[in-house]
């Protein structure tokens, strides 16, 4: 498989379009979070993002994943619809930056987003389980529909989830 660079940059306008729908596309994500031996872990889990592209979850905080963000901040996290077919156009979007237990205002914005996006929580008693909030630092979007057959393209977030494009990859196979 052959990989190009494109030095033809994707406007940050068609990016943000992008990932918005691709984090639509799921309620689901794979978190994967790094213990304090180096050793890494993965967990699926319901989320809900902002605007601004950070995502929460609602998690035990004696749990794998949380103990691991206790220890090692950095996570990475990929959203995908899993009923695509091999073969037809793909999507998903992967981000990395870092996570902890939000709390504060930012477990009240946390918690807000996740009822908006699953309305039958509102109002549910989740014991000792906490909101997570995730910040992303950089996307890679793959979207062959949106963004080209093989495209992925990377790009930084900023606060306020402006996004800023980095590079585009194109994966083609060989003839």
């Amino acid at each position: 498989m052959a990989i190009e660079r494109s030095t033809r940059p994707v406007s940050s306008a068609r990016i943000a379009t992008a990932a918005r729908r691709l984090l639509d596309a799921s309620t689901l994500c794979a978190i994967a979070t790094v213990s304090s031996r180096g050793r890494a872990h993965v967990n699926t889990a319901y989320f809900a993002w902002s605007r601004g592209f950070d995502l929460v979850w609602l998690s035990a905080p004696e749990s794998t994943h949380s103990r691991n963000l206790r220890a090692n901040p950095s996570v990475a996290v990929a959203v995908y619809d899993s009923a695509q077919t091999w073969g037809k156009p793909d999507r998903g979007i992967q981000l990395f930056g870092a996570a902890g237990e939000a709390v504060g205002a930012a477990a009240r914005e946390a918690e807000r987003a996740y009822a908006r996006r699953f309305p039958p929580y509102a109002g549910e008693e989740f014991g000792e389980y906490r909101f997570y909030r995730f910040r992303p630092r950089r996307v890679r979007l793959f979207d062959e529909q949106g963004l080209g057959a093989g495209a992925f393209v990377t790009a930084r977030v900023r606060r306020g989830g402006q996004v800023a494009w980095e590079r585009t990859e194109i994966y083609q196979a060989r003839s």
